[in-house]
């Protein structure tokens, strides 16, 4: 298998992960260490000063003001005045390689019509002040267990924001601030290798995260930290199927989870809705382990983190649901160029390889978590030949209302087969997305699917 260029690691991250790596395995770290928190790094983990170029700014908690829409319609870009600074092309594709994942480097070779527009870099990742108070009660209290593929003692905030390991890292991006509630429309698009566009799903889904509920526990075993139920409304041949999935902070356990499906006119328990089991509602085409570029268990990988580097990836991007139709933002081979913008950020790169004795139909990733917010906004997968088989993207937005920058549209591109898909795409929809306080629980119930179920 072909090994995967390691960057460097930046010399502050390096020095936070050799200290605590001379400690035990999976500690949390001491209070002095906690203190940077407050001084040298933002409240979430992410380095506080800027780069020594000045092309990344120093993170200063300012929250962006952005409109706050009525419920559940479009959203405004807070930054539709910016101008691109420049535009990496396959033309110009050396002079930008080092800041770019394999997979979009590929992309540029295998379409050569792509392009990304990099605009200025604004660190505009915020959160409410008690989550900033649960993640530094986190650093001290939260620990990783059973080789990091579980959590406990972390509650409302990141729960390693001084990470000491790449399994540590990527339960950041799992239990990432994205508000306490979520209920959102969209579609789901996959384009064949013939480029094709097929509509698999139009759907209607709600989230909730009692992990970010305000009053909540940081005690117990195997907590439940997200509930997901989505509902399809088409195309007609799926329409009235219904997912439901309850994740907790033990996920090698047990992923709960229930599908409705019409023709049975039944619930039933799904034996494995994890890993890289094929995910129904994108026909196939992705895992279920792919759902926002990474979800679900951890125990079939080795996790590492490789460094932190300056890279560009796709930040701020309320400029692609400003579009009232779907075609205006999906092209034949990718997605429209001109509605989704770049910037120059540092990012974690954690690498994931197949754990001894497992199988996995890719044993090979790479994760690209933005410091700020630790969302996996890029990745790349290689297959059991070590061939550069997927690159993933994942587009966030603002919400002024939390606030925060919160994940939202997200796919893969196929490199080997040309084939993609685009999920959570909203921009045919009225309504887009509502972030209530809360939902009813019993909402995320078997017994409320098959109550709710019509056909």
């Amino acid at each position: 298998m072909t090994p995967p260029r390691i960057p460097a690691l930046h010399a502050l991250a390096q020095g936070a992960v050799m200290a605590l790596c001379t400690g035990a395995a999976w500690a949390a770290v001491s209070a002095d260490q906690a203190a940077a928190l407050r001084t040298t790094l933002t409240p979430l983990g992410a380095e506080r000063a800027g780069n020594a170029a000045g092309t990344i700014p120093a993170w200063n908690g300012t929250v962006t003001a952005v409109a706050v829409p009525a419920p559940g319609a479009r959203r405004v870009d807070p930054f539709a005045s910016d101008k691109p600074l420049f535009t990496v092309s396959a033309q110009n594709l050396s002079q930008h390689a080092d800041k770019l994942t394999d997979g979009q480097q590929a992309m540029f070779r295998k379409y050569p019509n792509y392009r990304i527009d990099v605009f200025p870099t604004r660190r505009s990742a915020v959160a409410p002040q008690w989550v900033y108070d649960n993640a530094l009660r986190n650093a001290t209290q939260a620990r990783a267990l059973q080789e990091g593929h579980a959590v406990e003692g972390a509650h409302g905030g990141t729960p390693f924001p001084i990470p000491a390991s790449g399994a540590e890292a990527m339960w950041n991006h799992l239990l990432k601030w994205q508000g306490q509630a979520l209920h959102f429309w969209f579609n789901t698009y996959v384009v064949t290798a013939d480029a094709k566009r097929v509509l698999v799903s139009n759907s209607e889904a709600w989230l909730q995260w009692p992990y970010y509920n305000r009053e909540g526990s940081r005690s117990g075993s195997s907590r439940e930290v997200q509930l997901a139920r989505l509902v399809t409304h088409g195309p007609p041949q799926k329409a009235g199927e219904a997912l439901l999935m309850r994740d907790t902070t033990d996920p090698v356990n047990g992923r709960p989870s229930w599908q409705y499906l019409t023709g049975q006119r039944r619930v039933r328990k799904l034996p494995n809705a994890t890993y890289d089991t094929p995910s129904f509602v994108a026909s196939g085409v992705s895992n279920f382990d792919e759902i926002g570029v990474f979800s679900g268990p951890m125990d079939r990988y080795e996790w590492k983190i490789l460094g932190k580097k300056e890279m560009l990836i796709p930040y701020n991007n309320n400029r692609f649901y400003l579009p009232a139709k779907d075609d205006s933002v999906l092209q034949e081979r990718f997605l429209n160029p001109d509605h989704v913008r770049w910037e120059l950020h540092r990012v974690w790169v954690i690498e994931a390889r197949l754990a001894p004795g497992r199988r996995h139909v890719m044993p090979l990733r790479r994760f690209y978590l933005d410091e700020d917010t630790w969302q996996a906004v890029l990745a790349d997968g290689w297959d059991a030949k070590g061939e550069l088989w997927k690159t993933f993207w994942q587009l966030n937005y603002l919400v002024g209302e939390l606030p925060g920058l919160v994940p939202g549209a997200f796919g893969h591109y196929d490199l080997q087969t040309g084939q993609w898909i685009a999920n959570n795409i909203t921009n045919d929809k009225s309504q887009q997305s509502m972030f209530p306080a809360s939902l009813p629980e019993s909402l995320f119930s078997p017994d409320a699917l098959a109550g709710a179920s019509v056909r």
